[in-house]
């Protein structure tokens, strides 16, 4: 069973369809008697399903049927709706026995693995400007379309067409676009309606007539007096009881939902367990007191949002700051165990993992209430800015710190948990530095109780890309190599100072673990570290942690070492280093890890540490079936 089960669907990505230059040009005249459909999809142009039926290949799609009507954008990629107003093509990613996802059709067009998006495409990649110059390719060939710029967040340029107002439809079909009958919507005109293309006209009733909704027109004072006299009298009736019957039911009704939802997450078999262990540190909040702490959740105070939830900052009545994390989902399974598993939760005790304060069961999607962690991420830290010649750096003996305590925080939650949790989302984003620079793992939207017997159990596949474990992916059995794989792509990051996905790097270096492993391989490895602490520190010692790393990164997860392994080797390791971190720190070095400054753009990532952006799970510990 899922912990904080936030359903990783979202990892929205908003991708622009990018076009060479080659094939702007329009293909020719198109196809009559075209298929438009497959299955219960609509396929209008400029999407086709056949040669000659799109307005260029690149929006030619193909229709399946091995067991029913399937339409595919690309291999291992299924269109689920295309909408031709808003530019959106709905994708659904299969998931294959592949590491590296490639991405669908070209390269402006990707996708992340494992999650259903959707895509926005464009016509061409020109400007409006340079569109209309060429009359014979421009796209919108209606008389009443119009040209929409579109500009993607990494900078690809292009163009798609709208229906002007007034008018809906196809704007790249000749007399595509409709005039909308504005006089049929009702309550549009209270008066004369008379429609024309592209708008209407309303005007007043005259003197002595009223508009009649039921005849939608101007009638005569006398002809419905007695029916607008009868109406008015009902309605004033009619508001009068419900306005009464809501003051007498809205304090037992607000007090019977309330108990209502304690009850469907568990609360009073919390209660009862907060009962029988005495010292437990676990705090029941009311909706009333989350309030309060975040100014009525005033936007203000947003740490992060994601599909599935939002994150806000709050200060609690005795001054402590707290991470409140107010999620959108919960299921069935979630709603009778919630109470028993935050216990859990909150019993974990470890320096290096952030602590649970307590929760609110009172509404209808529980609310979690963390320790606040101020000062940022790792992955900040030596992703978060470019340090100039001679500036602040992060030297290998802090590095090695922050991958031990990590480990050892990982270690705790494997073997001395009680039951075992498996983190799930381990990443440089969900290790946080606090204000003394000591390491705490957090983020447990993906983690799962370890299974109590020699069985393993399958789960929906969820977490990040650049860190799923590739057998995970091809079984869904998530076990606790799982993190230790993940753990060593965050190592990896430490020694390289690179991201674990790269979209824009070539095909080698886009996956951070197979570059490194291919790397390895030809004896390259020097050509991938980060060149501070080549300079730093002995390459023996270096070696040594690439080593490990490409341990954790084995394929197969028995050959992994446990997270108990790895914790001890780094320490091993840090003992060995030339800059033990019992030494003094330097100025330099601590402003480095103080990433919780005024920089605007690290405060902003914060919300990695609360809310993942590939949409993580947002409630439950998932127990094994």
């Amino acid at each position: 069973m899922r912990l904080f089960n936030l359903v990783v669907q979202s990892y929205l990505l908003l991708l622009v369809f990018t076009v060479t230059p080659a094939v702007q040009a329009a293909s020719g005249a198109q196809k009559v008697n075209c298929l438009r459909s497959c299955g219960n999809i609509s396929v209008p142009f400029p999407f086709g399903l056949e040669e000659g039926c799109s307005a260029r290949k690149e929006f030619q799609l193909k229709c399946t049927n091995e067991t029913s009507p399937s339409l595919q954008f690309d291999a291992g990629h299924q269109v689920t709706h295309i909408d031709i107003d808003e530019g959106i093509v709905g994708i659904t990613y299969t998931p294959r026995q592949i590491f590296i996802v490639e991405a669908p059709k070209q390269s402006g067009m990707y996708i992340g693995s494992m999650v259903s998006s959707s895509v926005q495409w464009v016509f061409a990649n020109l400007t409006c400007e340079e569109a209309r110059k060429n009359s014979s390719a421009y796209g919108c060939v209606d008389h009443y379309s119009a040209c929409l710029g579109v500009t993607s967040a990494d900078g690809n340029i292009g163009y798609r067409c709208k229906c002007a107002p007034g008018f809906e439809g196809n704007p790249y079909i000749p007399h595509g676009c409709r005039d909308i009958d504005e006089c049929l919507i009702v309550n549009k005109c209270n008066g004369t309606c008379h429609n024309f293309e592209g708008g209407f006209n309303c005007t007043t009733c005259p003197h002595k007539t009223v508009y009649d909704p039921r005849q939608r027109r101007c009638t005569h004072i006398n002809q419905s007096k007695n029916f607008l006299t009868g109406v008015s009298v009902a309605a004033v009736v009619l508001v009068v009881i419900l306005f009464c019957a809501y003051l007498f039911h809205q304090k037992r009704s607000l007090a019977a939902v309330k108990k209502r939802f304690f009850k469907q997450h568990g609360g009073l078999l919390l209660l009862e367990e907060m009962k029988s262990k005495q010292g437990l540190s676990f705090t029941l909040f009311t909706k009333a007191e989350l309030e309060e702490a975040t100014g009525n959740f005033d936007e203000r105070n947003v740490l992060g949002k994601g599909g599935n939830g939002t994150v806000y900052k709050g200060t609690l009545k005795d001054n402590r700051s707290v991470a409140i994390k107010k999620c959108k989902l919960i299921s069935e399974r979630q709603e009778k165990e919630f109470g028993k598993e935050m216990l859990i939760l909150s019993q974990i005790n470890h320096r290096n993992v952030v602590k649970l304060y307590g929760c609110c069961l009172e509404v209808e999607v529980p609310m979690l209430v963390y320790e606040f962690v101020p000062n940022g991420t790792l992955y900040q830290l030596i992703h978060g800015r470019q340090h100039p010649p001679g500036g602040p750096c992060v030297s290998f003996a802090t590095r090695l710190k922050i991958g031990q305590e990590a480990a050892e925080a990982l270690s705790y939650l494997h073997s001395w948990a009680s039951p075992p949790i498996i983190h799930g989302d381990v990443k440089s984003a969900n290790i946080l530095i606090d204000d003394s620079y000591t390491v705490k793992v957090s983020d447990f939207g993906a983690s799962t109780l370890a299974p109590t017997d020699e069985a393993q159990f399958v789960t929906f596949v969820q977490g990040t890309y650049g860190y799923l474990d590739p057998e995970y992916m091809q079984t869904s059995k998530l076990t606790s190599k799982s993190d230790v794989y993940s753990f060593g792509v965050v190592l990896l990051e430490l020694l390289t100072c690179r991201k674990a996905t790269n979209l824009q790097a070539i095909d080698e270096e886009k996956n951070l673990s197979a570059h490194f492993l291919l790397a390895v391989s030809e004896n390259r490895l020097g050509e991938i570290l980060d060149e501070q602490i080549k300079g730093e520190e002995s390459i023996e010692l270096i070696e040594h942690v690439a080593e490990l790393a490409k341990r954790c990164l084995e394929i197969a997860s028995e050959k992994r070492p446990s997270m108990r392994e790895v914790a001890d080797e780094l320490g091993r390791f840090r003992n060995q280093s030339q800059h033990p971190w019992g030494q003094e720190t330097s100025d330099e070095e601590l402003r480095a890890l103080l990433v919780g400054s005024p920089n605007a753009c690290f405060e902003i990532e914060l919300s990695n540490a609360y809310v993942s952006m590939n949409d993580s799970a947002c409630l439950g510990v998932q127990s094994p079936r």
